[in-house]
């Protein structure tokens, strides 16, 4: 004899067993955090200090786990707070980022920093070696230094911190690191190839008889 509510017992097993699986995927929504205006501020500015361009507030809620209204309210307020208390630079949103820019009405001590100060200047001794670099290059310091007749790592530091001169692989045969001058080295004295230099590599030793002193060196 059949049993006629069988499939009813069985229908609802089903649905009882796939409502109990909804249950188990379903995610749970994710806690927002609410914190004082405060403490994001510090936080704004240590990500905003090392940007090297403008960042869009999505992402710099991202990256601090904070939700997106909350980051634009705190980059308002500190820029606002900046202006009102006359600082030096400001924080600005451009393009949809956000970046610290230095006062319009400091452009005038920037420049004279950048252009004038003693960090634009460099020093006789980084003059000769980035000489040396430009019409021997690619070269190692090995060979810098045996031009030179003293110990150029001090100087070939300074000259890649100021990026003028960047570096060009590994000699083939020794292995040691090359070196040239970069595109900004080029954009610094006005020339636009390293073919305008002027005709100074004659008066500069041979380096095929200096391959004894660069393996001291070395």
């Amino acid at each position: 004899m059949t049993d006629v509510n069988a499939p009813e017992v069985e229908a609802s097993e089903v649905e009882l067993a796939e409502e109990e699986a909804t249950e188990v995927e379903a995610p749970e929504e994710a806690e927002v955090l609410a914190v004082p205006l405060a403490d994001l501020q510090p936080a704004l500015e240590a990500v905003l200090m090392v940007a090297d361009q403008p960042l869009e507030v999505t992402a710099i809620a991202a990256v601090l786990g904070y939700p997106t209204p909350e980051v634009t309210d705190a980059l308002n307020a500190l820029a606002e707070q900046y202006t009102a208390d006359g600082r030096g630079f400001e924080l600005r949103e451009i393009g949809g980022g956000w970046r610290f820019y230095t006062r319009a009405e400091f452009a005038p001590v920037v420049e004279a920093f950048l252009l004038d100060g003693q960090q634009a200047r460099l020093t006789q001794a980084a003059l000769e070696t980035l000489a040396v670099v430009a019409y021997r290059q690619p070269v190692s310091r090995a060979r810098v230094s045996a031009i030179r007749g003293v110990n150029v790592d001090g100087v070939m530091r300074t000259l890649l911190n100021r990026g003028l001169v960047e570096d060009a692989g590994t000699d083939k045969e020794t292995g040691a690191h090359l070196y040239r001058t970069s595109s900004y080295f080029l954009e610094r004295i006005g020339i636009g190839s390293l073919d305008e230099l002027p005709e100074l590599a004659p008066f500069l030793p041979d380096l095929d008889d200096l391959d004894l002193e660069e393996s001291i060196v070395d």
